[in-house]
């Protein structure tokens, strides 16, 4: 056979393109398979035709929506090109285990992890296996029926040609690579061949002691018995199944067994012919790579499919059944992976692996590894509410010792999300996503503990999720505004600026504070840019403010600087820019710090509010007494303006005020205007408490007593009634 050779000419074709890769791929297999093909073909021509094999299993390992089917068809192509001795298999299966994903892992348009690529070979071995003993199966079967039709034929025709047709039967009979047996319809055993003896292990009277219906075991299908006895009635011609027998020695024997009805030359049932293909093997290799399908290779723990699996199971309805689930997430195993290297990690989770093993020993509980430092145990029961919890414990407590590790003593903490309730209620999906959400709320509050599952805490978490991915085009879509809160003046009343708040008009939560998605922002870096287009358009809104209104209206606008945005590099550049495109003076612009943002800064972080405050834009420390910082620091901080924080000023609301609230605000406005630092303060609420804070000789305030944060036209008629 003649099969044209594709060029080389292209940069796939050099050997260590794709191309390349693949033909050695190809190269190594039929070198493997060669010897045991009976083929015309020349191995250079085997090779070739091996080819476009190797090109489709490729194309299986690197397929965007994976799916092992087509490896069947490459299997069957193998006992189509007369690749039927069982050592073909064995070898392809070990070529494609160490070879494909080596010379195919990277030949393809998807970027492969090592485990993804091995887990996907794997399920590659397993499909071809079954399409090349599927193929060999029908070959063997069509097989055998020509020997059922030669057995029949001679026995039909024993008068006129005994002699020959004994004598072929009798060739096929024994030396059929398939065990082969006759009996009567009652069940006792006639005749068998030598490859069925060898089958059952060697002893031809194990075998004849028995009777047919006598070979029963535990793992027979349903059916098995209710074909046989229709087959011998008369009702069946014949029949195939999986069924195991016992050998002599006590092992088990599987074998793909036909069993066909043989009639007198009236029609009338007289024999039963028997079929039997040895497939102990092949069952015994589709058991390791189910093991491995489901495993994790490093633990030995159910993986992530089997667990899935499991748990779909305990969660289908059932009456008065419940499961309970622990979500374990280990404390600092990042840290430990840096310092000692991946090895100690791997081993690491082999010694917590065993010591989670050892925790779930009871009857419906089992414990997996989904991947990385997470594991997950499972209880099932009428009585989980307390197992659960006690599982939870146990596990704790097994970490609680420490692991040694080259000569190290290492402290492992786990945090464990716990989920309880009946089965038919949530799906396998439902029930994970909230024991990872309540996993990490545990580790939230500190890790080495568990937390139960809530349904609020989990909306809450899911809106979370919701708004993190919906910020990105948030902002492209127009969907934040600001409002402004008026600074009064505490001396005489009037409106002396006012701070930008921004807000979000989410489509489906209506409008939302910046305590809502501000963090949200910081945690996935939009804050620069939301920063910076609020910067723009408060101060475009201040110097609109300046041109159109001259009848006072504010002179400064205070912007929240988040603590990203301080260390932005371009902080700077990008103030003077918005500055310069606007016209506004640097001195009607007032940038607020958290106070907690600059506890211990140093000059490098301390050097961008200096450059702004040389240039005249105001800098005030936010939040002031909540940071816990040196009040000496006051003195190398380049701010101009203390906001006083509203919790010390609560006391106020109501007469008399606090005696203790008055000396310390006391205290921190002396302090602040022995600097030269202005005095704001935040959560006025009352005539009473606005007057006070004006006799301590505090500067400014805002606060509801004043004005809720609106739309920039109401600052505007609180400046004209203050006119009036």
């Amino acid at each position: 056979m003649s099969i044209p050779v594709q060029s080389s000419g292209a940069p796939d074709a050099e050997p260590d393109g794709p191309e390349g890769r693949l033909r050695r791929f190809a190269t190594i297999w039929s070198r493997a398979i060669f010897p045991s093909t009976a083929t015309s073909m020349t191995r250079p021509e085997f090779e070739e035709h091996l080819l476009p094999l190797a090109r489709e299993l490729s194309a299986i390992l690197h397929a965007r929506v994976f799916d092992a089917a087509p490896a069947h068809r490459v299997g069957a192509a193998l006992v189509a090109a007369h690749c039927t001795d069982p050592d073909a298999l064995s070898s392809t299966l070990g070529v494609v285990d160490s070879y494909l994903v080596l010379y195919c892992g990277g030949n393809g348009p998807v970027d492969l992890s090592t485990e993804d690529s091995r887990a996907r070979c794997a399920r590659i071995q397993h499909m071809l296996a079954g399409g090349f003993t599927q193929a060999l199966r029908e070959r063997t079967l069509a097989e055998q029926e020509a020997i059922a039709r030669s057995a029949l034929t001679a026995r039909s025709n024993a008068e006129q040609a005994l002699h020959a047709t004994e004598a072929r039967f009798r060739a096929v009979f024994k030396d059929a690579a398939i065990g082969i047996g006759i009996a009567d319809l009652e069940g006792n055993i006639l005749e068998i061949n030598d490859t069925l003896t060898r089958m059952f292990g060697g002893l031809e009277n194990h075998v004849r002691s028995h009777k047919v219906n006598e070979w029963v075991h535990p793992e027979d299908s349903p059916h098995v018995w209710k074909y046989y006895d229709e087959l011998v009635r008369g009702e069946r011609e014949h029949y195939s199944v999986e069924k195991p027998y016992y050998r002599n020695d006590g092992t088990v024997l599987w074998t793909n067994l036909t069993v066909s009805l043989l009639r007198d030359p009236e029609g009338n049932p007289e024999y039963q012919l028997a079929l039997m293909e040895d497939t102990t093997e092949r069952r015994l290799l589709n058991l390791r790579l189910r093991y491995e399908a489901t495993h994790d290779a490093l633990t030995g723990l159910p993986n992530r499919t089997l667990f899935f699996e499991r748990l779909e199971k305990a969660l289908a309805p059932r009456e008065g059944m419940r499961f309970g689930l622990c979500y374990l997430d280990l404390d600092g195993f990042k840290a430990i992976n840096d310092s000692l290297g991946h090895a100690a990690g791997d081993r690491l989770l082999v010694e917590v692996a065993d010591r989670l093993q050892s925790c779930a020993t009871a009857p419906g509980e089992m414990v997996a590894r989904l991947g990385g430092d997470e594991f997950v145990a499972l209880t099932t029961g009428p009585a989980t509410q307390d197992e659960v919890h006690e599982l939870a414990g146990r596990i704790l407590s097994a970490l609680a010792t420490p692991v040694r590790l080259d000569g190290r003593e290492l402290t492992v903490r786990g945090s464990v999300g716990i989920v309880e309730g009946p089965s038919g209620e949530r799906s396998a999906a439902e029930v994970l996503r909230s024991a990872d959400i309540t996993m990490y709320r545990a580790k939230a509050a500190g890790g080495n503990r568990f937390a139960l599952a809530d349904a609020e805490a989990d909306a809450r978490a899911i809106t979370r999720h919701g708004l993190t991915t919906a910020l990105p085009t948030a902002l492209d879509r127009g969907e934040f505004f600001i409002e402004y809160q008026p600074l009064v003046h505490l001396g005489d009343g009037s409106v002396h600026g006012a701070e930008a708040l921004v807000r979000w008009c989410h489509p489906q939560h209506g409008v939302l504070g910046p305590d809502r998605f501000i963090p949200l922002a910081e945690h996935t870096g939009l804050i620069v840019p939301l920063g910076r287009w609020v910067l723009e358009e408060s101060v475009r809104q201040a110097n609109f403010w300046q041109e159109r209104h001259t009848d006072g209206g504010p002179l400064r606008i205070n912007v929240n600087l988040s603590p990203t945005q301080l260390h932005h590099p371009n902080l700077v550049a990008e103030t003077v820019d918005v500055l310069e495109r606007s016209g506004l003076e640097p001195g009607a612009l007032c940038l607020e710090v958290t106070e907690s943002a600059l506890i211990g800064a140093d000059d490098d972080l301390l050097k961008p509010l200096r450059q702004l405050a040389e240039m005249g834009v105001d800098i005030a420390l936010d939040d002031f007494g909540t940071g816990y910082s040196n009040l000496a620091n006051l003195r190398r901080l380049p701010v101009s303006v203390l906001k006083l924080d509203r919790s010390f000023t609560q006391g106020m609301q109501h007469h008399p005020a606090d005696p203790v609230d008055l000396k310390i605000v006391e205290g921190i406005v002396s302090l602040a205007h022995s600097l030269d630092l202005a005095v704001t303060v935040e959560g006025v609420e009352t005539g009473a408490q606005a007057e006070q804070l004006r006799q301590l000789g505090c500067d400014t305030a805002q606060g509801w007593y004043y004005a809720r944060p609106g739309a920039p036209d109401r600052i505007h008629a609180l400046v004209l009634a203050d006119a009036i």
